[in-house]
């Protein structure tokens, strides 16, 4: 069986634990992608830069997060790599009503959002050792749209030949560190000159089993 989207990212652990063969990245390097506080402390481990970001539980401390941030910002579940129940906030009335809407279980991860800024897609393949960037891609949205809704452009028409071996660079960084991946997809945002790693480390995967 293979699997896409946030369904094998969810199925991989449980699947492990079972004694079901996974092929491709495993559970803890899922969860190193997934958990701000884990992909944080990589960040600093790699020396790259990183917007401000927090994590909280409750409305009141996710508002004092936010305002520690500072809006706009970009708020989602701790657990979740994808779209779903992410949302760009402008102040505390709006991530209020977020809040109402999608009534989030425990921790919710708090981002400085770039408004303005670039998001670059980049497909590398790495076994940990060697890797291989296939491509950088520009959206062509305004970062903050969902990579599963937006278009791209290949090669990136709105950099410099410096930013885009920056991108390299940071992205072939990034997909050392998922040991096994079959593709890693860093999600970078290009601010002026500064290029930051967006939301995480995303895995594309697949996840086979027998049984």
């Amino acid at each position: 069986a293979q699997l896409g989207g946030q369904t094998p990212l969810q199925l991989a652990r449980p699947l492990s634990e079972r004694g079901i063969p996974v092929l491709g990245t495993s559970p803890d390097q899922i969860d190193m992608a997934e958990d701000r506080g884990r992909f944080g402390a990589l960040l600093g481990d790699l020396g790259l830069k990183a917007p401000p970001w927090a994590m909280a539980e409750g409305e009141a401390d996710l508002l004092a997060a936010a305002d520690q941030v500072g809006y706009p910002a970009l708020v989602r579940p701790s657990y979740v790599l994808g779209g779903r129940a992410m949302a760009i906030v402008s102040g505390p009335d709006e991530l209020k009503a977020w809040l109402v809407k999608e009534k989030p279980h425990g921790l919710v991860m708090v981002d400085r959002f770039l408004a303005g800024a670039v998001e670059i897609d980049v497909d590398a393949l790495s076994d940990g050792d060697d890797t291989w960037i296939a491509g950088v891609m520009e959206h062509v949205e305004e970062a903050g749209v969902h990579s599963g809704d937006s278009a791209c452009v290949l090669p990136p028409q709105g950099m410099t030949p410096e930013s885009v071996a920056d991108v390299r660079r940071q992205a072939a960084m990034l997909a050392a560190t998922a040991h096994g991946a079959l593709v890693a997809v860093a999600q970078l945002e290009v601010d002026a000159v500064e290029i930051f790693p967006a939301q995480g480390l995303g895995i594309r995967r697949e996840v086979r089993g027998r049984g």
